[in-house]
């Protein structure tokens, strides 16, 4: 019975934790990609590398659709499947807070999608940066949340709770 059982729990939780990890890899990616970029504009924009800002853009548009159309379903579904419905309620609220930042990154991504526009707003993108880093700073925030409010009280061991409030401990810094 604790072998099924426990096999159960490794299929039921197994691709959960796979997206959430992969997830976390490219919230990693990103933040490096970010201090990469912003560390160019600090030094000179005369000799940026527009390649920092491809890179940064297709990593910030691949996170956000990470997000929504995989990681933010699959832990709905799992919600659902508990009978959560206080967890429902809570996801609702908190993806619609994340609608702001993510009309920003579109925004962003838009004004730097080509070599014209980036050249017509290349000396906007410190102000961008700014605007980038708090608005993923309180994604990251409401991300962690959903996860902890619809995956890990779920979960079926206190470690990976534990395990999982470590590796969501990171910030937006730089």
């Amino acid at each position: 019975m604790l072998i099924q059982q426990h096999v159960s729990n490794v299929e039921r939780w197994g691709g959960v934790n796979l997206v959430i990890d992969r997830w976390l890899e490219q919230r990693h990616q990103l933040l490096l990609s970010f201090s990469a970029l912003d560390d160019a504009c600090d030094r000179d924009l005369t000799t940026f590398d527009r390649g920092l800002l491809d890179r940064f853009s297709e990593q910030l548009l691949d996170y956000l659709s990470l997000g929504h159309f995989t990681l933010y379903p699959i832990l709905q579904q799992e919600a659902q499947e508990h009978g959560d419905g206080d967890a429902l309620a809570a996801a609702t609220q908190l993806l619609e807070n994340l609608d702001p930042s993510t009309q920003m990154a579109l925004a962003f991504e838009s004004d730097f999608s080509d070599a014209h526009r980036c050249r017509e707003n290349l000396a906007m993108l410190p102000a961008w940066l700014e605007r980038i880093k708090r608005g993923m700073s309180e994604r990251f925030t409401l991300e962690n949340l959903l996860i902890a409010r619809l995956h890990a009280v779920h979960a079926p061991t206190s470690e990976f709770v534990a395990d999982l409030g470590q590796r969501l401990g990171e910030s937006f810094q730089h």
